[in-house]
């Protein structure tokens, strides 16, 4: 019987949930800015700023500093707090959202399911060292969801977004009585057009460089002493079956087996999905970890600290080494670390070989 990781089935359903919620946002009015009267809409009430009341009812310094302050309030303030989420995020959870909420991380990784389903490779550029190995399923079932999709969800999504700027129920109104009007029309297209260039021709390439709510998650958590992570377990890292399963599970190209934080992870945790696929349920090297420290079970987070003293190439042989060495010096200490850092280098680079 086929192993499904439970951490996969959740994240699916946190992806479906958020993209669903993000639909409904400007149907049940929580947020839309409506071009037609100007106005922005929060939690059903219009949100002004007051100017137009307030700006000319007192020319004295007063009244201008209460203009001043009723700006900075209804117009500033809210801004700031919006772009203080992903930061906030960042530096609390590393790039979760980019990995369990983020709708174009859900769109770009059902692109790879289809793309891996009829091509045997996630780009359409060839095969990439890091691509599972799976061959083409059947070509004409994937490509008639795959068709189906590419028309019915930009046109939904299209829709839907167009609703953050356009009254839902006068979208509505328009395709029930097929008279498009040019914003709707636009607002379909320009949807279409960006998830064509996006899911197609970039798809992660996106979300590592491009996307500014992932690069501020990627900056803030990279900081963040406390920020969540993925991390393998090096006091077992001689159960390792060299499978490649977690590089090749991993859409973003992160090596997790190099034990790094890596900016490009989005804590999605496919690589835990995939070790415990390879060792059985609950007993792969993979787990989430707060800062440098672990959030698995403590059974196999032990010791962690002294063995990151110990040379890689020792605890891969699984030899009994004594780990009494917390007397050394510094700059004993920095040249195992150099050595260390040289192992896992020839280590991915011999992996990225075979692979080749």
């Amino acid at each position: 019987m086929r192993y499904f990781d439970n951490l996969i089935v959740y994240r699916r359903v946190t992806q479906i949930a958020f993209v669903i919620f993000i639909f409904l946002v400007p149907a049940l009015d929580i947020f839309r800015f409506d071009t037609h009267t100007k106005e922005l809409i929060i939690l059903g009430h219009v949100w002004g700023l007051g100017l137009k009341q307030n700006f000319y009812a007192d020319p004295s310094v007063a009244g201008a500093a209460h203009v001043a302050f009723h700006f900075l309030f209804n117009a500033v303030l809210p801004w700031v707090l919006v772009l203080a989420v992903f930061p906030l995020l960042g530096y609390l959870t590393g790039r979760l959202f980019c990995g369990w909420l983020c709708p174009e991380g859900a769109m770009f990784e059902l692109v790879d399911f289809f793309s891996l389903k009829l091509l045997g490779r996630r780009g359409l550029y060839g095969k990439k060292p890091n691509d599972p190995d799976v061959k083409p399923g059947n070509r004409f079932l994937y490509g008639a969801l795959a068709l189906a999709t590419a028309v019915a969800l930009p046109l939904i999504a299209g829709i839907a977004l167009t609703g953050y700027f356009i009254a839902p129920k006068t979208i509505w109104h328009q395709i029930s009585t097929g008279d498009l009007s040019f914003g709707v029309k636009a607002g379909i297209t320009g949807v279409t057009v960006y998830m064509f260039v996006t899911s197609v021709l970039v798809r992660h390439i996106f979300c590592k460089y491009i996307c500014a709510a992932g690069l501020m998650q990627m900056l803030f958590g990279w900081i963040s002493p406390v920020s969540l992570r993925v991390k393998m377990d090096t006091v077992r890292r001689g159960e390792c079956t060299d499978c490649m399963g977690c590089e090749r599970a991993c859409f973003m190209n992160v090596l997790p087996r190099m034990n790094k934080r890596d900016i490009s992870c989005v804590n999605c945790g496919a690589c835990i999905a995939a070790c415990n696929k390879e060792l059985g349920p609950g007993r792969g090297l993979f787990h989430f970890s707060i800062g440098e420290g672990c959030v698995a079970p403590q059974e196999n987070c032990r010791n962690l600290e002294a063995d990151s003293a110990i040379p890689l190439a020792e605890r891969s042989t699984g030899k009994v080494i004594n780990t009494s060495n917390h007397g050394q010096t510094a700059q004993t200490r920095s040249a195992q670390r150099q050595r260390d850092e040289i192992h896992r280098n020839q280590i991915g680079s011999g992996h990225r070989h075979t692979r080749h």
